[in-house]
Formats: C-alpha cells, structure tokens, sequence
C-alpha cells in the first residue's frame, strides 16, 4: 500500500495545487471520489487490464462510465493516468487529496476504529477532545472492528493512538516475557 501512496502523492498534490488555484477543491475532491468508485467497482480490473484496448480507449471508456461527474479537466486527468498505466492510483490519489484539503481548510481527518458502534455522544466528545489536542477541526470518521475486543485505535494525521485491549495484551504478553 505505502508504494501506491508514494506513487501516487504527486499526481495527488498536482490535482490539489491546481485546484486550490482555480478554488474548485470541492469539484475536484467530487472527481476524484467518482473516479475512484469506477476505478474499484466490480469488473473494472478486468477492462482496465484488457490487452486489446488501447491506453486512450480504457481512458475514454473510465470517462464515460464517470458521466457528468467529471468536467474535462477529470478526463484529461484520467488521459494523462492512462498514458502511464496509473489508474489503480485513483483511490489512493483521492485519499492524498482529502488530507490536503483538510489541512487547507484548517481541519484534519480522523479516523476512529472501535470494538463496538460509538454512540454521537462518544463521538462528539472525541472530537473534542482531539481538537484540544491537535489544535485543528476534527472531521471523525468511524469504523468498527470486532477483532480489537474493547478499545479504540484513533489515528489522526501522522498521530496514532491505540487503545485497544489486543494492544494492552499484547503489552502485558512482552513485559510477563521479560
């Protein structure tokens, strides 16, 4: 994952500097999602790695399945991803692009992976709490895992907090192995 995330950041940063320059980050981050879902809908792999299609002609069919979506800025994002065979990077490059946005518009991305469904209440108090700490809005984003038994694990940013009890066990584990 970190190789397409190197991969991608650059056309990411691109997308995200000519956006803000032009002020359609909201379009933009609208393209990148709608080129995203086609790109990882069901069967697009198989289109995208047909060996009888032309780079352009992939480019042109992703540009036609996204619709009204995108503008002609997106498709000639999408030409210029075909050109180099980068399309699997769209996901990634819609992610990059979120978190920069985020950060420009003064907030961060957080997300909250739990054991068990966060009630708004829990959800609210930590966002606040997350705010005092980064000194920035927190936009939270939950996810629940069963796997973690109780706990949470926060990852903000580069931040990450793990307060699952598989993690306190594990602690527990290496320290009674001493």
């Amino acid at each position: 994952m970190s190789e397409l995330t190197t991969a991608a950041r650059p056309y990411a940063k691109a997308v995200f500097e000519m956006a803000q320059e032009v002020g359609k980050l909201s379009e933009w981050s609208a393209q990148l999602a709608a080129m995203s879902a086609v790109v990882t809908a069901e069967g697009s792999s198989a289109l995208l790695s047909h060996p009888r299609m032309t780079k352009e002609q992939k480019a042109d069919i992703l540009a036609e399945i996204a619709g009204d979506a995108i503008d002609d800025s997106g498709r000639n994002l999408l030409k210029v991803l075909a050109e180099n065979d980068r399309f699997a990077l769209l996901p990634e490059m819609s992610a990059i692009f979120e978190q920069l946005k985020a950060e420009a518009e003064g907030a961060v991305e957080a997300e909250v992976v739990s054991a068990q469904e966060l009630t708004d209440d829990q959800q609210q108090t930590l966002a606040v709490a997350l705010q005092k700490r980064l000194g920035r809005e927190v936009k939270l984003t939950t996810r629940v895992d069963s796997a973690l038994m109780g706990g949470a694990i926060i990852r903000a940013g580069d931040l990450v907090i793990d307060g699952s009890i598989q993690s306190r066990l594990k602690e527990m584990k290496a320290a009674l192995a001493r």
